[in-house]
């Protein structure tokens, strides 16, 4: 999955977002803070949030088939705690979550 372009786009995401609001904090505590900073803090989400959610939502989804395969994180049924846990479905669950 690490080589999927969707992880590109998240992390790039994430990066500009960060540097964006570290940036803000710092020049917001020097009491010198930049018309452009201020203005990239409160507008880049416009077009982060969206991007950034869609390479998250892009890689849960290239890690489905995987997931299913390995059973990974996943719990079945004989064990001594009497429970099951499908990983594969929590994960499609999570994609789900992101609607609201």
């Amino acid at each position: 999955i690490q080589n999927e372009e969707s992880v590109i786009l998240f992390l790039v995401v994430w990066t500009v977002t960060e540097i964006t609001r570290y940036s803000f904090y710092t020049f917001n505590l020097l009491n010198h803070l930049p018309y452009f900073i201020k203005w990239a803090r409160y507008n880049f989400f416009i077009i982060l949030y969206p991007a950034g959610v869609a390479g998250e939502l892009l890689t849960i989804y290239a890690a489905l088939p995987y997931v299913k395969r390995t059973g990974m994180f996943s719990l079945r049924l004989p064990n001594k705690y009497n429970v099951s846990f499908d990983y594969y479905y929590f994960l499609i669950i999570v994609m789900f979550s992101y609607v609201p």
